[in-house]
């Protein structure tokens, strides 16, 4: 028999479906991506850390869960939520079903619910708080989740850092190979990846590492990551990208963007249910090129509070929001969406190489 389960969100809509995965509750922010493969990925996400995600495309597990696309050492979203869980995945990479993926996890997911009717609901209302249970009532659920901390309030940047520096896949590497710091907020394993496959020596340093810290590894450029939660709360590493400014090339991504217009007075806004998929236009203005790109981010850089020659370099064809930025004079350029993909699509790797040429030169 499958255990009945409930998605409680916090305006006191209710969804029952069955539970699988780890029989446990969850609270986090309820949202939404319209991704259609790539779950795997998604699990793994460090930027969906405290948040439970719903997958728009209707039948998930399909393909398994195997040993090589995940994105970090462990699961990070709070809770799953699908519209059907396949059994009986077919692959011949997959090892273990979703289920058992979110067993040994230990997080929990529900099946058999109406994603097309939560999607609707988060794009009406906004993103907002919700539970997973299968030990509670509605009534519990909902009363619990007044007692629990907004999304919004908590630094998950600190809680999905590493811990300490490392070197992604050490090696032989040629006298000449640039050396890269990534200051870890979030990160994804393919950024680390595909700044080895152009030809770069990687470090990976805790999000609470200084500039002094990272300048005495003699980095030839800086790549500031993607991460989970509000830019407003991280003052502590604003702080440290304004003693880089300047000393080094800097590539920012998703909340490095972010992070780079506050460290030149820039603001941040949350967005209504934000931008998490595959399959989002953006506008590039130096080349009038638009390019289909990855995203997930639930706030965006407020482009009339950009100031010190910083300027909007791309913008998002769906809602007109800022999609990246560069600098007037220093070697700066960052991306709102995911030039990493994983999932795709692939169409922005490029700018890895962009970002090593702009390295190469200085």
């Amino acid at each position: 028999m499958t255990k009945k389960a409930f998605l409680v969100l916090a305006d006191g809509m209710v969804y029952e479906g069955q539970s699988f995965g780890a029989e446990a509750d969850a609270y986090g922010e309820v949202v939404f991506n319209t991704s259609m493969i790539g779950y795997q990925e998604m699990l793994t996400d460090p930027s969906y850390a405290g948040q439970i995600v719903v997958p728009t495309y209707p039948l998930i597990g399909n393909y398994g869960v195997n040993d090589q696309d995940f994105e970090s050492k462990r699961i990070q979203v709070r809770g799953f939520v699908v519209r059907e869980e396949c059994l009986q995945p077919n692959h011949y990479l997959s090892n273990r079903t979703l289920h058992e993926y979110l067993v040994a996890g230990g997080i929990p997911g529900i099946a058999g619910v109406d994603t097309r009717a939560i999607t609707r609901r988060l794009r009406s209302v906004g993103v907002m708080m919700g539970m997973i249970t299968a030990q509670k009532t509605p009534q519990q659920a909902l009363a619990a989740l007044k007692q629990v901390p907004d999304y919004g309030s908590i630094d998950f940047v600190r809680e999905v850092s590493t811990d300490k520096p490392y070197r992604w896949e050490d090696g032989e590497y040629p006298a000449d190979c640039p050396h890269i710091v990534v200051l870890d907020c979030g990160l994804k394993f393919n950024i680390l990846r595909l700044l080895k496959r152009v030809g770069c020596r990687v470090t990976a340093v805790p999000c609470t590492t200084t500039a002094q810290e990272i300048l005495a590894m003699k980095p030839d450029g800086i790549v500031l990551s993607p991460g989970p939660g509000d830019p407003e709360l991280l003052d502590y590493i604003v702080k440290e990208i304004g003693g880089l400014v300047g000393k080094r090339p800097i590539m920012g991504i998703c909340l490095g963007n972010q992070l780079i217009a506050r460290a030149f007075g820039g603001k941040n806004f949350k967005l209504k249910f934000g931008h998490r998929g595959g399959n989002h236009p953006v506008k590039e203005f130096a080349t009038g090129r638009v390019h289909i790109t990855a995203q997930n981010h639930g706030y965006a850089v407020d482009p009339d509070s950009l100031k010190d020659g910083l300027e909007v370099s791309h913008i998002n064809l769906n809602d007109g929001t800022v999609e990246g930025l560069r600098h007037k004079e220093l070697p700066i350029f960052c991306i709102q969406y995911h030039s990493e993909a994983s999932p795709g699509p692939l169409d922005n790797t490029y700018l890895f190489e962009k970002f090593l040429g702009m390295v190469r030169r200085k």
